[in-house]
């Protein structure tokens, strides 16, 4: 006998069985709070507007939703997903393509600047049934006309708030303008600043408004609190790394940051706007496979990031906006694992942690600079590098002739080689730190999938 689905079971949504069947074998097992919040409405083709964090499963609930509204068999635009920045578009291209694994030929096509128009331009031109892009890049095609939006059927808008941060406001209401007007619109947003409400009212239909609380339980993240004279805050972040030595450390938000922490030894990088793409790729890249320790990124650079198993994350001033604060430490403490939020608070920002208090309901507890004793021996060093490699998939180039050329062609472990991005041009390979030379020499004087390539250690 089979006991009932509980209200948390995707079998008690409308999904075929194949949706159901891949949604087992990718392991959803049940439907997380905003997805159980969010897809009974949005299945019935009702506008929602949803507020949750970034890790919390929005991205499945609008791909879900998306996917059913889709017929596979039309070779037309039927969706449009609009995200603040080309990395948050990339891991939802990557989850979209998952979930839609039981429908015969979905095409998915990202829009993103940083890389040529020529190429995405061919893309649509072979057909593609969903767009995932940022708003400037989508406008360049709409203004060309290469891509058409008269099939569409679904609009979702990822990460709002932060578009709206980055001045997409105006993109973002052109582009609705675009799509039909019996189309269904889902939109997605951390916090809920009034621009949220200004635009909904321009385009949206009735909406169902969710909310699922931005709050984390009280044993998921760890929070410290430090007071500190303006002129302490830097010294004082590299006593936290020396003391609490975290693998990972994500910092906002101050520039001269990295220049300190380089001086006192440790590998930091620095994220800030006004990167090139290309630049801004290998920072991110670097920090996720584990060959850089801390990264330093202001809050408008930092938008749309989502990093896995993020040790730390420190607060070198405290954000005015309280549900920002929620949204930042948000980044650690991820699955089920533990992560320590640290906070530094000059006496002019009280007021700003008195506004957090409110909204944690519970009192800050404030830890002593005194406790800040190093822990460990010397600054932190990250125990991979990465190694850039030309070529990447126009060359045709998989993880797996990257793997096979360092294992079955050059004798590595494969623990010694870790995360393997392969992007549009280029490949990074994270590599263990002692034989990162030894293994850029090899492949220079090897090859990869039969052909020769150059290869370069990226280091500070």
């Amino acid at each position: 006998m089979t006991s009932p689905a509980s209200s948390a079971d995707f079998s008690t949504l409308p999904l075929t069985p194949a949706t159901l069947a891949n949604l087992t074998a990718l392991g959803y097992t049940a439907m997380t709070p905003i997805q159980a919040a969010s897809l009974p409405a949005a299945l019935l083709g009702k506008d929602i507007i949803a507020q949750a964090k970034t890790g919390s499963g929005k991205t499945a609930a609008f791909s879900l939703t998306l996917l059913a509204n889709l017929n596979p068999r039309r070779f037309a635009v039927q969706t449009l997903v609009l995200c603040p920045t080309r990395e948050l578009a990339d891991q939802v291209t990557t989850e979209i393509r998952r979930l839609a694994r039981s429908e015969d030929n979905t095409k998915v096509v990202t829009l993103c600047g940083g890389v040529p128009l020529r190429g995405q331009t061919a893309s649509l031109e072979h057909g593609a049934h969903i767009v995932v892009g940022t708003p400037g890049r989508v406008m360049d095609h709409l203004e060309r006309g290469s891509l058409d939006l008269e099939a569409l059927n679904t609009l979702v808008l990822d990460e709002a708030d932060r578009m709206l941060d980055m001045g997409f406001f105006d993109d973002i209401v052109k582009v609705a303008k675009q799509c039909p007007k019996t189309r269904q619109t889902l939109l997605f947003s951390a916090t809920y600043p009034e621009g949220i409400a200004k635009l909904s009212a321009q385009f949206m239909r009735d909406p169902v408004t969710v909310k699922v609380e931005t709050q984390h339980t009280g044993n998921q993240i760890e929070q410290r609190w430090y007071e500190v004279k303006d002129s302490q805050r830097l010294h004082t972040v590299g006593q936290l790394l020396a003391h609490f030595r975290p693998a990972s450390t994500l910092e906002a938000q101050c520039r001269d940051l990295v220049d300190v922490l380089r001086a006192e030894g440790h590998s930091a990088l620095a994220l800030f706007g006004e990167l090139e793409q290309r630049e801004r790729d290998q920072v991110l890249v670097r920090f996720a496979n584990k060959s850089c320790s801390v990264l330093v990124a202001t809050d408008v650079a930092a938008r749309g990031l989502d990093i896995a198993s993020l040790a730390c994350v420190i607060n070198v001033d405290v954000t005015p906006d309280s549900e920002v604060h929620i949204h930042r430490i948000g980044r650690t403490g991820r699955a089920g694992e533990i992560g320590l939020a640290l906070n530094l608070v000059s006496m002019n920002e009280m007021g700003n942690v008195g506004k957090i208090e409110v909204l944690q309901k519970k009192e800050t507890v404030w830890s002593p600079l005194s406790e800040l004793a190093p822990t460990g021996k010397g600054p932190l060093v990250p125990p991979m590098v990465t190694l850039h490699i030309q070529g990447g998939r126009k060359e045709k180039i998989r993880p797996g002739d990257v793997l096979g050329a360092l294992t079955a062609d050059l004798g590595y472990t494969r623990e010694q080689v870790g995360k393997i991005n392969v992007n549009e041009w280029s490949t990074y390979v994270a590599v263990d730190r002692s034989i990162a030379a030894q293994v850029a020499s090899r492949l220079n004087a090897g090859r990869i999938k039969g052909k020769s390539v150059k290869v370069r250690v990226l280091e500070d």
